[in-house]
């Protein structure tokens, strides 16, 4: 299954696991209304893959404790700061992804139960979620005292402890405000309030105490986030397996291009030769036979080129990712990607069956991605067998073929006539397909409201069972 968040601005966050050594595929579909008149030419393949789509892979594992082993077994034997640092950073990315996943179902769980408005199923709502976030935070708590347990005494050791327990210890507050923040204002809540409230004030006394920020930074939200960004990408920096990209079709390109150069070039040697035999000598009848024939070379050669390399690079890959161990520098997998525009009539009928259309949808233009990948979890960092694969989609390109413009809307309130200022906003619908191996394929697919400035809103919408065909 992927799971899918907004994040800042216009990018949307794709997550999934990738388990097994067998391959793994994966089709993104972005179903863009007719009206922004997006095409090849406004956008092209190649601009949306490197400034819309971005890869990253990590180590992962559903045994949460595994990082806290490597942890133990690399203070036993006086590891060295590149052990010290890899076992530490697992750890606490971790504890990260868990910890982002338990407050996410959180906030899940409100939404879902706010609609009911009875004085005894909010009392029942409050005590579920009480218990729920009582066993988030017994677990927070249990790895973050672990974590501080053995402080290290060398210095070298020690810059990496500080970095990774002050952003822990930050990032806990902010997930912990954050659901604080959309908690009902009723009494029946104040238990779960005055419980994260405390376990967030614990937190920035730890990092007070600690001295870990000085006060200008504390005082500034800006300075404060930007460090603990930079800290977050020093920890996933040791776990994320290293990437080159390489486009494919360079050779078989100037292939091509020599094939229709010495095709046409025949043709031309042919025309002077039937030009020279019917005018004879050089005249300048000859000489405008020769500008003619030059001309047509010029006219025909590139769009033969275009159409043999359209021909031979039809449904083939376009690029290919090669990812490499940060440790060790092994080859651990490898990953072919697609990405071009694709006509709807073309589509699978499963895509078209989660898509649902309407007549009033049928001019939508439809981006695809797709990538096809294999790994190699024998050469992969000691216990760990899967990865976890965040693909961030930027859909700033798009927005920017957005009207900025907003309409009135008018209501009837009473015998008065009340108006509202509205923005514009546009619906962009996005499918996704993944398969493991020769398994059945899930396909999902989200409702993206966004308008010029932002990602409005993002909705899950429920794709009836079908029959899958072979492909």
């Amino acid at each position: 299954m992927i799971t899918l968040e907004r994040r800042d601005g216009f990018h949307l966050k794709l997550s999934r696991v990738l388990r097994e050594s067998t391959s793994h595929k994966l089709d993104l579909y972005l179903f863009v209304p007719a009206e922004l008149d997006l095409s090849a030419e406004v956008i092209s393949e190649q601009a949306f893959y490197h400034h819309a789509i971005h890869l990253s892979r990590t180590y992962y594992s559903d045994r949460h404790q595994l990082p806290l082993v490597h942890s133990r077994l690399a203070r036993r034997s006086e590891p060295g700061s590149d052990q010290y640092r890899l076992s530490l950073s697992l750890y606490a990315y971790q504890y990260v992804v868990a910890l982002e996943r338990s407050v996410r179902e959180l906030r899940a769980y409100l939404r879902e139960s706010r609609g009911d408005k009875r004085r005894e199923a909010r009392h029942e709502e409050a005590t579920a979620l009480e218990a729920r976030v009582e066993e988030v935070l017994a677990l927070a708590l249990d790895i973050l005292k672990r974590l501080r347990r053995s402080v290290p005494e060398r210095e070298s050791l020690l810059k990496y402890y500080t970095n990774i327990d002050n952003y822990l210890s930050w990032f806990t507050e902010q997930r912990l405000l954050e659901l604080l923040a959309q908690l009902p204002r009723e009494a029946d809540y104040a238990g779960v309030r005055r419980r994260l409230v405390a376990l967030c004030r614990a937190e920035a006394a730890h990092r007070e105490a600690e001295e870990y920020n000085s006060p200008r930074v504390v005082e500034d939200p800006t300075r404060l986030s930007n460090k603990m960004r930079l800290l977050r990408r020093l920890i996933e920096y040791p776990l994320t397996l290293r990437q080159r990209t390489q486009e494919l079709g360079g050779g078989e390109q100037k292939a091509v291009k020599a094939l229709a150069t010495a095709v046409v070039m025949i043709f031309v040697s042919l025309g002077l030769l039937q030009a020279r035999e019917s005018l004879g000598d050089i005249t300048l009848l000859f000489v405008l036979a020769m500008a003619a024939i030059y001309a047509l070379r010029e006219v025909f050669k590139d769009d033969l080129r275009n159409t043999l390399w359209r021909l031979l690079r039809k449904g083939r890959p376009k690029w290919r990712r090669q990812y490499l161990d940060p440790t060790s520098q092994a080859l651990v997998g490898r990953q072919l990607e697609w990405c071009d525009y694709q006509r709807y009539a073309k589509l699978d009928d499963s895509i078209k069956w989660a898509r649902k259309r309407n007549l009033a949808q049928r001019e939508e233009v439809v981006l695809h991605y797709r990538s096809s990948s294999r790994l190699s979890p024998t050469r992969f960092l000691s216990g760990y067998e899967q990865v976890r694969e965040t693909l961030t989609l930027d859909l700033s390109l798009v927005a920017r073929l957005m009207d900025k413009a907003s309409h009135l809307v008018y209501r009837l309130e009473g015998e008065e006539v009340s108006r509202e200022r509205v923005e514009r906003r546009h619906l962009i619908n996005l499918v996704t397909r993944e398969r493991r191996g020769d398994g059945e394929a899930v396909i999902q697919r989200w409702k993206v409201v966004m308008n010029r400035s932002r990602i409005v809103d993002i909705e899950e919408v429920a794709v009836a069972p079908r029959q899958e065909r072979g492909q």
